[in-house]
């Protein structure tokens, strides 16, 4: 198996009511609308793969998950920036899906389908508290960090948990998300969904 490092920044908005109870559940409650849409959003700052740079690229992986997540049958897609090279995007899909070890290994045997990979422009901000990514038609997504009060430069966070992209997450609420990508279908703009972000750092 190849040795590989990728690290940078994520966010993810998803269907449920904040907060989400997949998280602080370790995976094993009802989310709050019955199923989880979910797209978890990663701009790679610094990494590499077989000797292939990857700085500078983005990727988002989409999840939909029927029932409990922890139960599996969970359809995922994969959407790779469409400035990445095919041999970067090889290098990526590897890494998302899981091939190539590293956190997303964790999750595949909870997978049962894999809807493909599509390619995107994708834009990732980040501005303090605030988060927001898009790709294309496919994805559009913004959250909005919840302000500490010991800290209000800083999101009230949730630590230790089984998230694949870190153990520790900020809390976040959705102002807005859009998807429309390998059958996962979802709008809302309500300010009342749950969002995370976070930096990460993955090795493989």
């Amino acid at each position: 198996m190849s040795s590989w490092n990728i690290t940078g920044q994520y966010m993810e908005t998803c269907n449920c009511v904040f907060l989400c109870p997949c998280i602080t559940s370790n995976l094993t409650a009802r989310p709050t609308e019955g199923n989880c849409k979910a797209a978890l959003a990663l701009r790679i700052d610094k990494g590499t793969k077989d000797g292939i740079s990857l700085d500078g690229l983005s990727f988002v992986v989409m999840i939909h998950s029927p029932g409990l997540m922890g139960d599996g049958n969970i359809t995922v897609g994969l959407i790779v920036d469409d400035a990445a090279s095919d041999q970067q995007v090889e290098a990526i899909s590897a890494i998302a899906g899981g091939s190539a070890g590293g956190p997303m290994a964790a999750l595949a045997p909870l997978i049962g389908k894999n809807a493909g990979v599509e390619r995107r422009p994708i834009r990732f901000e980040a501005d303090g508290l605030d988060y927001a990514m898009s790709a294309g038609e496919l994805v559009d997504q913004a959250c909005e960090g919840i302000p500490s009060a010991a800290d209000p430069q800083q999101a009230i966070s949730i630590d230790n948990t089984v998230h694949p992209v870190n153990s520790r997450l900020s809390l976040a609420k959705a102002k807005r998300t859009s998807f429309h990508a390998f059958g996962i279908d979802w709008e809302d703009a309500t300010g009342t969904r749950n969002g995370h972000f976070a930096p990460f750092a993955w090795v493989g």
